[in-house]
């Protein structure tokens, strides 16, 4: 299964004498969801942004239940129409998405071996970026920047580093940063202006903002301390 959000494009090619391409597609307006619980949580199904190499895998059991409730999506749709049809067909949405989103937790879990080999990549590509010289020259990796690097969408390698370590990409990079900053101050008596530029930062009131929100020190406190 892949999802596609509003504007995104998406291609087939359909072969019509191979069976094993045969397939269906939900499609539903914007509109139908605006004004209802969905729509302000549609947010929280971030599988509408990855990648079509990103899909979910479905096993037979769980083909099954998507199956179901796509039937019960036909059947309601094609009924005549009545002030309780909207609310029927949004909240049946609701649920296979987020049945979807309880398949794709399993599969992060059941290609954990792969999924491991990826955090030790991601931690590899992170130290090699934040040598000083890198971070002086290049800044701070995005997130955006490591999904390509590694060959992901930027919220599949979030999602799925938040099921593997219980943090995402940003905040990664966030503690790479922390760990870094805390070396520097800890082992030289350089400004505070020379650490942040090291560490990317162009502003050092920025840096010093950033390291007092992840510890509660300012970078002089921490150095006192």
């Amino acid at each position: 299964m892949i999802f596609v959000a509003p504007e995104q494009l998406l291609t087939v090619d359909y072969d019509p004498c191979d069976s094993s391409s045969e397939g269906w597609m939900l499609c539903f307006h914007p509109d139908l969801i605006r004004k209802s619980s969905l729509g302000n949580k549609m947010d929280e199904y971030s599988f509408f942004s990855y990648a079509a190499n990103e899909a979910l895998h479905v096993s037979e059991k769980e083909k099954d239940i998507v199956t179901k409730i796509v039937h019960i999506l036909i059947e309601e749709f094609n009924q005549n129409i009545n002030i309780y049809s909207t609310d029927l067909i949004v909240s049946n949405l609701e649920v296979l998405l987020n049945y979807a989103k309880r398949f794709y937790g399993r599969q992060f879990i059941t290609r954990k071996t792969i999924h491991h080999d990826l955090v030790d990549r991601l931690e590899q590509i992170l130290k090699e970026s934040f040598t000083l010289h890198q971070l002086g020259e290049n800044g701070i990796p995005s997130v955006k920047e490591l999904a390509k690097e590694m060959g992901y969408s930027t919220n599949y390698l979030s999602d799925l580093l938040k099921k593997e370590t219980g943090k995402n990409t940003q905040e990664h990079i966030h503690y790479q940063i922390i760990h870094h900053a805390k070396n520097l101050l800890s082992g030289s008596s350089e400004p505070i202006s020379i650490i942040a530029y090291k560490l990317g930062f162009e502003y050092p009131a920025n840096f010093s903002k950033f390291f007092k929100s992840r510890t509660g020190m300012s970078p002089n406190q921490f150095r006192k301390y």
